[in-house]
């Protein structure tokens, strides 16, 4: 019989995890939401992130400062993120909305291979990690790595953050309004490729900052944004191409899954119990839990 004590651990240990992954998705659906592409590139944002986390610790900082080395890392992604959607995205979306798609997906794809060689290249194949100084955690009855945890209460803040600027901000409304409508933004005088530019940043910002949380709780390596990845496609999927909450939700529903599996059923089955979540909701609610309504182009 399962310990109620056992059960609290693993829901923990679920939902920390859960929210860490819904950073990636949240990216990936967030820029989807805006400029209606999918960014297949995310996995090498959040492994530069993660890069960058272990530079700055390692070589600059030094452990005591692993917080302002994620607001750098974090902000260095989202500048690179800038960059890239000015000379990659950008002169995509002035060509004929049919053409947008592929190219979209050609030029994601191209930058994932640019991005992961020269990785490679650089770093080589070798795994690395800045490491942590800081101490055990109780949380209930679960005793945690202190990085775990630090990773997942800056995760609760970057969220509050972004639901903030989405809510609160100028920019916020813009981006809310191009979700809606592309032409009625443009209607109103506001540059939606600006829009966009900004949307691409903060999207690809989010999966930095999960790398560079992470980097200290995982390994760093040119191919470890690829699971997380495959996580993030995992939550859109389960939550609904194009929804925010439903990324915040599947991204905890995920976690619970994979812990709960991994706990009770066997561990080393544990990434296939994401796919059998997607299955069902497949089966159940193809649009996924909060699939996205129709809206104007």
């Amino acid at each position: 019989m399962f310990s109620t004590e056992l059960v609290i651990q693993t829901a923990i240990s679920g939902v920390m995890i859960g929210v860490l992954y819904a950073l990636m998705a949240l990216g990936i659906t967030f820029i989807y939401s805006i400029m209606r592409m999918i960014n297949w590139a995310m996995g090498e944002f959040y492994m530069i992130g993660s890069y960058l986390q272990y530079m700055l610790v390692a070589w600059a900082l030094g452990p005591e400062l692993w917080w302002l080395a994620i607001l750098i890392s974090t902000a260095g992604v989202f500048v690179l993120g800038l960059v890239v959607q000015w000379g990659l995205i950008k002169p995509i979306f002035k060509k004929p909305p049919e053409l947008r798609d592929d190219y979209a997906t050609v030029v994601t794809l191209a930058l994932l291979l640019f991005l992961r060689s020269i990785a490679t290249g650089l770093a080589g194949p070798n795994q690395f990690t800045p490491g942590s100084n800081l101490p055990i955690v109780m949380v209930g009855p679960m005793p945690l790595a202190g990085a775990r945890v630090a990773a997942f209460l800056f995760a609760l803040a970057a969220l509050a953050l972004f639901w903030a600027v989405l809510r609160y901000t100028w920019y916020g409304l813009a981006l809310r309004a191009a979700s809606q409508s592309r032409v009625g933004v443009q209607t109103a005088g506001i540059d939606v490729l600006s829009v966009d530019r900004v949307a691409f940043g903060i999207g690809v910002a989010l999966a930095g900052l999960a790398g560079a949380l992470l980097a200290p709780v995982f390994l760093v390596f040119p191919t470890n944004g690829m699971i997380t990845t495959v996580k993030g496609f995992e939550i859109v999927v389960i939550g609904g191409l194009g929804s925010i909450p439903g990324a915040l939700i599947a991204g905890v529903l995920l976690g619970l899954m994979e812990s709960f599996g991994a706990a009770f059923v066997d561990s080393a089955y544990q990434n296939i119990y994401g796919f059998i979540l997607v299955i069902v909701i497949l089966v159940l609610r193809p649009t996924g839990l909060f699939g996205e309504r129709g809206r104007e182009a």
